[in-house]
Order: structure tokens, then sequence, then C-alpha cells
């Protein structure tokens, strides 16, 4: 018998997590919350790009208060919407930790993108991060806009709780949901939660103290989604997952579960990647790879009928 790996191979990989570990320390969640969000704004510039030739960009707010961005690809092939939000276990990140991702997500679908800047824990606990961004996706709604949610980790949570709460309240016009490595409200002490409690870029107590930070209630399922009755219902969802991450079980779950209750689900689990593995996207092949299946599955909503 051979022992299960705890930690990948593939040489680009490695090398990724050595930048991120140069930038955001591997204990960087015993630090003071502003040392943690300088770390990350460095760490999300070291990796930012130049934007694809023709994207433009217009900040905005929603009800004259929550920060958005758009993003409008030089082609745009369909009249749905992305809608962005971002990672950072509720406490980091911002219209600029994923600046670029959005915009390839735009470029690729041929379609406009939105993103959030939803307000932050410690500052700002349960529900603050949801209703902000459930606000935006009400704004986009009423507009009669069709829309694709996109998130990934944290931002992977707060869309698959937008879905049930939209449609829990008879909000109609999500077309589908991408969820990139989300935390979904698994239990933290079985399957991946043990078997990769060490693993780099992200550990099951890195998952337990963004928890505790948010204070979202337990026997909430908008923010446990894994928690809730019933999936039904709900749009064609694209999942994605990490081998290496102690999330990786919440997403293989909720994939389960949701083609249970009889929901179109594509899920993907890619073998050699770690939490966050967005961002070595132009520099390792099995996160280009992941990345292009990515696009794929949100052009492929976007672009339907």
């Amino acid at each position: 018998m051979t022992d299960t790996p705890m930690a990948p191979t593939e040489p680009a990989i490695l090398d990724f997590l050595a930048t991120c570990a140069a930038f955001y320390p591997d204990d960087a969640v015993e630090a003071p919350i502003d040392q943690q969000r300088q770390w990350y704004d460095a760490l999300c510039a070291q990796f930012d790009r130049p934007l694809p030739a023709g994207m433009v960009t217009q900040d905005d707010r929603v009800e004259g208060r929550i920060p958005v961005r758009w993003y409008r690809p030089k082609d745009i092939r369909t009249d749905r919407v992305l809608y962005y939000i971002h990672g950072g276990g509720f406490v980091v990140g911002s219209l600029d930790s994923h600046h670029a991702i959005c915009a390839e997500l735009a470029e690729q679908a041929g379609a406009e993108l939105v993103s959030v800047d939803y307000r932050l824990a410690p500052e700002h606990v349960w529900p603050a991060a949801h209703d902000d961004a459930f606000a935006v996706l009400a704004s986009l709604l009423e507009s009669g806009r069709k829309l694709v949610l996109i998130g990934d980790s944290a931002g992977g949570n707060l869309a698959a709780g937008l879905t049930l709460r939209a449609r829990d309240e008879g909000l109609t016009g999500i077309v589908g949901q991408a969820l990139i490595y989300p935390a979904l409200g698994g239990d933290l002490v079985s399957g991946s939660y043990a078997e990769m409690a060490h693993a780099p870029g992200l550990t099951t107590s890195d998952v337990a103290y963004y928890r505790a930070v948010l204070q979202a209630p337990d026997d909430s399922p908008v923010a446990h989604p894994l928690r809730s009755r019933s999936l039904a219902g709900l749009p064609p969802t694209f999942i994605t997952v990490a081998h290496f991450d102690p999330l990786r079980d919440d997403g293989r779950a909720y994939a389960s579960r949701l083609a249970e209750a009889g929901v179109e689900v594509w899920f993907r689990e890619e073998p050699q990647m770690v939490h966050a593995w967005l961002r070595a996207r132009h520099m390792s092949d099995g996160a280009r790879i992941g990345f292009e299946a990515l696009c794929a599955a949100v052009t492929r909503f976007a672009a339907q009928g």
C-alpha cells in the first residue's frame, strides 16, 4: 500500500506556493487584520496582469454604498451578465484583488462582468457580506438582466447562498453558477478536512478561524449551503475543487446533492491543484487547464438561450 500524497508535485505549483509564501506567511491568520490585508494586497499585486486589449472598466456603487466594478470587453457576444464575488475568507480581498481574473473571465465569455466589494469581517460580521452581495444581485435582476454567478472560496460560499436565497424569495434570472473551491459548511473533522488538514495554501485551522471571525449562525443554510434541506430548483452549476485543499469535499458533496436534487451539474477536481490556484493560471499547466474549463462553463451558461 502506498501513502496518499499530502502535497502536489507539479513543479510550477510548487513555485507558485513558494511565491505565495514570500508574500503571505503560512501563519498569516495569527497576525492583526490590517497586517493580513497588507500581505494579501501585496500577494495579489504580484499576480496581477494587464487587461485584455479593448477592455473597459468602470467603478460604481449600488444603493449609493456598495462598491462594484464593471468590466466590458471589446467583443460582447451575449446580454447575460457575469457576477463575480471574490474570495479571501471574508476577511481580505477587494475590487483589486481579483481584477485580472475578472477581466479574463469577461474576455473569454464575451460578456459584461460586475464584481462586488462587500464588507469584510471582523468589522462587519454575518450577514453583512451576504447582504451586500444580495443587494447587488437584486439590483441586477430588477434591471431585467440575466446573470451567471461566479465565486471563489468565500465568494463561492456567498454565490451558493445567494442562489438559495433567490430561489426561496422567488427571484428569477440566475441562469447558472460557477463555484470555485467553495467553502460550503462542511464539518471540519472528516473527509478532506482531516486528510488535508495541513495542506499547503490553506489549512483546516485556517478555515475554522475564518468561520469564527464571520460569526454566521450554524443553522443557516444560506451561510452553510450544505446544510440546506433541499437543493431542488437551483440553476445549472459548475463546481471545481483542488485536490490538496481541506475544502475539497465541500464541493464534492454539494455536486452530489445537486445531482440528486435533479440540478444539472458539472464537477471537476484538479488533481495537482491547491487552494487559490486561480492565481497560478499563467504559470501552471494544471491551473491553466482548470481555468480554461471554468471559462468554458461560464461561456456556456452565458450563451444559453
